[in-house]
């Protein structure tokens, strides 16, 4: 694979479709198209557009491919989703949106045949954010739909299937709170065995595993070579993670922001994970457990922003520090560290739009730092995706942590972990600015302000 530097990356994720072009050189992408990416609200159940995906995709292939020769594809994609296909590949059920609540309604049969979360490192989570309560709901709500499934794939090999027409799981996707794998043992979880899925499961193989080279059809309809590889692909948050597993020493942690804001710890200090704060175990591009905990920042941060452009001055930022202007959690309940938490504002009666906006930025660090403690983080901390542009957010993690954190440059640092499944050598990821802890003690303060009113929330 030394031959290849010009890597596709389709990277799925909740809110936007992306496919970039990376450099594997620079290590950097040069050139990137995107599209919003909403689900379809319509029967039989709310569900992902795929069509309009896969059209988007091929659009993006063949623009790319104009500009700049691609010598491979890898894929990426937001976790909780997976996709029932027929013999010949055909959707048998549309893929069903992790936010649709149908699940919940069959929550007391589920919850009596899941595994203990000593087994997967996955906790109970609402909705479809278990991959196993979906197709448990599908199976008793669609049974003579679901009886036609001949393969269950994790999301980014059924993006892999219609590329090369090869079938195929992976244990980033397993492995991200589905309740399917078992971490410990690199296997699927007793939940598989006692719904008698483990035939449906397409053969697990490495995120790296070239399954083959695109369809010829589709080598026409791009204009690529019809020898260009694709690769399997992985979950998104674990592709952010990648570049580091490979350069960094422990101890690190990574903090991936999109839609979700996951937090991963390597090499940190022992802790036991607390499953009703939404921590759970990952398993890594490489097939290691990763301790990790989330909470949904980046939609709460479109939320409370209506994503418009946000000023916000140095007098804002001081007066939101010295006056204990607080966002207390959580705006998007039910996830996160503190999921029973209903949002408040403190002290913020006259609160202007930049000081709202600086408000926002601090509270989104401290639910970052505050699942990062749940993992037992150490080290530096490297931002990756959206949140490492905005110097509040990642000035005041920094605070919150007392440790270093470094923003990074990558526009999409999950495109550049993916891009790295193409090759064998371990190159230093480009990393970012350096941010230290402020030595002003109004930083520390802020945060021990909103520490001890979380803790007055109960």
């Amino acid at each position: 694979m030394s031959g290849l530097r010009h890597i596709a990356v389709i990277d799925i994720g909740k809110t936007n479709a992306k496919v970039a072009l990376v450099d594997l050189v620079t290590l950097s992408e040069v050139a990137l198209r995107r599209m919003a990416n909403a689900p379809l609200r319509q029967p039989p159940y709310p569900h992902h557009d795929v069509e309009a995906l896969w059209t988007f995709i091929l659009n993006s292939l063949a623009s790319l491919n104009r500009e700049q020769r691609i010598d491979a594809i890898s894929i990426t994609t937001h976790g909780a989703t997976g996709v029932l296909v027929d013999a010949s590949g055909e959707l048998v059920l549309p893929v069903l949106d992790y936010e649709f609540d149908g699940p919940d309604r069959l929550a007391a049969e589920y919850d009596a045949i899941r595994p203990p979360f000593t087994e997967t490192g996955t906790p109970r989570l609402p909705l479809g954010l278990n991959l196993g309560a979906q197709f448990f709901w599908q199976q008793k709500r669609f049974p003579a739909e679901f009886a036609k499934a001949a393969a269950m794939l994790m999301y980014p090999q059924y993006w892999a299937l219609r590329l090369t027409g090869v079938a195929a799981n992976e244990v980033t996707s397993l492995g991200c709170h589905t309740d399917l794998w078992d971490p410990r043992t690199a296997d699927f979880s007793s939940l598989v065995d006692c719904l008698k899925w483990r035939s449906l499961m397409a053969p697990v193989r490495p995120a790296r595993d070239w399954l083959g080279p695109i369809l010829p059809a589709l080598a026409a309809r791009t204009g690529l070579d019809p020898q260009t590889p694709v690769f399997c692909g992985l979950h998104d948050s674990n592709a952010s993670l990648l570049p580091h597993l490979l350069s960094d020493a422990p101890p690190f942690s990574v903090v991936s922001t999109g839609t979700w804001v996951v937090s991963m710890a390597v090499g940190g200090k022992e802790i036991a994970l607390d499953a009703a704060r939404d921590t759970l175990v990952n398993v890594s591009a490489l097939g290691a457990p990763v301790p990790s905990a989330r909470f949904m920042g980046g939609r709460e941060f479109s939320l409370l922003t209506k994503d418009k452009p946000q000023d916000c001055s140095g007098s804002d930022v001081l007066a939101v520090l010295t006056r204990k202007m607080l966002l207390l959690p959580s705006t998007q309940q039910g996830s996160g560290p503190f999921p029973h938490h209903a949002a408040a504002w403190l002290d913020a009666d006259d609160i202007s739009k930049g000081e709202r906006f600086a408000a926002i930025s601090f509270y989104l660090a401290l639910m970052t730092a505050t699942c990062l403690e749940l993992i037992g983080a150490d080290g530096p901390t490297t931002v990756e995706g959206p949140f490492a542009h905005n110097r509040l957010f990642v000035g005041m993690l920094a605070a919150a942590t007392a440790r270093t954190v470094i923003a990074s440059e990558a526009a999409t640092g999950t495109s550049i972990g993916a891009a790295l499944l193409a090759t064998d050598q371990v190159t230093a990821h480009g990393k970012g600015e350096r941010i230290e802890p402020q030595t002003d003690p109004v930083w520390p303060d802020y945060v021990s302000a909103w520490r001890a009113a979380v803790r007055a929330q109960g």
